[in-house]
């Protein structure tokens, strides 16, 4: 198969495709571009082609949708704690809370210690909603620049709390 690395593929005219065929998922976006040229050398399928084609785009949105930073929920220790408790991510990067040690556990954005406008609801997990086994995840994308306070419910008067600055 013929190794393609740029978003933009060459293709030679095939019926039913038209020039500069455009497709867009979330923010990213794969360009295919026909020519009616013959390729000279290159040797490919149609289906190696639509393959090198989507995984191009799906490598485009996975990099548009990259996590900044996974966060472990308790320490190998056996801590209650968030480890990393004090990061820095870029806006709109994911956050993902992991279920490592001493749960059950939860996420909760301190409504008093989040930037102006942001909703502690909607990041949040409820107080009543716990991550009971290991490996289970929460995610969250902060978008709003600031500094952003949260805790574990269960654990907030064993000091587990933790701060992320979104830059």
């Amino acid at each position: 198969m013929a190794g393609i690395t740029s978003a933009a593929v060459s293709i030679p005219s095939f019926t039913g495709l038209k020039a500069g065929l455009t497709a867009k998922v979330g923010a990213a976006t794969a360009k295919v571009t026909v020519s009616s040229a013959p390729m000279v050398g290159v040797r490919a399928s149609l289906k190696e082609v639509a393959v090198a084609v989507a995984a191009t785009a799906a490598t485009a949105i996975l990099a548009s949708n990259a996590m900044a930073i996974e966060v472990l929920l308790g320490g190998d220790d056996g801590s209650l704690a968030f480890v990393p408790n004090s990061f820095s991510v870029g806006a709109g990067e994911k956050i993902v809370f992991k279920n490592n040690a001493g749960f059950p556990h939860n996420v909760v954005f301190d409504e008093d210690e989040i930037p102006s406008g942001v909703n502690a609801g909607t990041i949040s997990m409820s107080e009543e909603d716990l991550l009971n086994g290991p490996g289970e995840t929460f995610s969250v994308t902060l978008s709003e620049k600031g500094t952003y306070s949260f805790y574990c419910a269960p654990h907030q008067g064993a000091g587990m709390v933790g701060k992320v600055t979104v830059n």
